[in-house]
């Protein structure tokens, strides 16, 4: 029986590089067997123009009915004015809460190639490859209380409440567990106990989680701000970091810069398993829409190819291919091909397309 894949391009470079993307799920389909039924659908800016939601009601019972969603990115200014409801980014935060994606996992790898693009020295980055597992479905992303109202003396306030519960935490403190047992063994658990009860109920869940069940994997405790001073300093120290989603947020674009650009990162957002052995999953690269160089053709593309090999990984279970395609992106690096966001001063400067062609050309050569 054929997979469904859903490919929700979405905003900005978004359609772009899912081009790309979907050139080798092509490649894939002609020289590996892999069976898929593709649907495509808009969301976001690109929604709104049409149906004048960010997304349809519609879209979400397609993502339901997938075995995997391939997203785009979503953000658009000429949006910029709408109500709050109505923001192009209300569409992936509405697929995470109705498919139930409570677990992001982000991989912070390093490419030999890309040394010299990171902002930090080669020998504090050289052979960085950790992960971050970022709760998305609670915290102060969708606490209530929320909103903002106006006071008597005619000032406003605005209200954002951060709200964890045991399950929430402990749910995702097991992803990172099984994560952790896949790769060094190791899980720094990162939030801010020492203001924040939240934070502290974190803190107490994940750690009795560790003692019943993960004695075997290695379990420390971070405070958010050092956590971030630490991924600057010594990087190389974490293997998986699992935090709550505000910290998530931004510690992983924090992480995202020790790599050389927000183009090379890839992510996934995995629910729970449906007790058929399937779970719901969206996978999408970091780097959001990036409108300022929306359709000049010089987005980097492999960010999306990266999702992509996370989705035959962990959705897929297509490990074989999962592994060609990381590893034809690693050749091309080292062949010198560069976009012009990990392009250093005097290296030429590849398109889009001719960034992702050269991956399946690339693939053909592995195969």
């Amino acid at each position: 029986m054929a997979y469904k894949l859903l490919l929700l391009p979405g905003d900005g470079i978004g359609p772009e590089v899912m081009v790309q993307a979907l050139s080798i799920i092509r490649w894939l389909q002609d020289h590996r067997d892999l069976d898929v039924e593709l649907d495509k659908d808009l969301v976001g800016g690109a929604s709104l123009a049409v149906h004048e939601v960010p997304i349809r009601d519609e879209v979400i019972e397609k993502a339901k009915e997938a075995d995997a969603v391939l997203f785009g990115s979503v953000g658009d200014p000429k949006w910029k004015d709408v109500s709050f409801d109505r923001r192009p980014e209300v569409a992936i935060l509405r697929l995470r809460k109705d498919l139930g994606l409570y677990a992001n996992l982000r991989p912070v790898r390093l490419f030999d190639p890309l040394l010299s693009a990171s902002a930090l020295k080669p020998e504090v980055v050289k052979g960085l490859d950790l992960m971050i597992v970022r709760e998305t479905v609670g915290g102060v992303y969708f606490g209530e209380p929320r909103g903002i109202e106006t006071l008597p003396d005619g000032t406003r306030k605005g209200v954002n409440t951060e709200v964890y519960t045991t399950p929430e935490i402990e749910r995702v403190a097991r992803v990172a567990f099984e994560m952790a047992r896949l790769r060094d063994g190791r899980v720094c658990s990162v939030e801010k106990c020492n203001v924040m009860e939240s934070g502290l109920l974190w803190k107490e869940v994940v750690t009795d989680l560790h003692r019943r069940d993960y004695q075997d994997v290695e379990l420390s405790h971070m405070l958010a701000d050092n956590c971030a001073m630490q991924l600057v300093r010594a990087p190389r120290q974490f293997d998986v970091i699992v935090t709550g989603n505000l910290f998530g947020d931004i510690l992983s674009d924090l992480a995202s810069m020790l790599t050389g650009s927000l183009g090379m990162l890839p992510s996934a957002t995995l629910g729970s398993d449906n007790g058929s052995g399937k779970r719901a999953a969206l996978y999408e690269p970091i780097h959001g829409s990036a409108p300022d160089i929306a359709g000049k053709g010089i987005a980097n593309p492999l960010a999306q190819i990266l999702s992509l090999a996370m989705l035959l990984r962990y959705s897929l279970q297509r490990t074989g291919d999962a592994d060609l395609i990381e590893m034809a992106v690693t050749r091309v690096l080292e062949d010198g091909l560069r976009t012009a966001d990990i392009a250093t001063k005097g290296e030429a400067m590849v398109s889009t397309e001719e960034m992702g062609q050269a991956v399946v050309k690339k693939m053909s050569e592995l195969a």
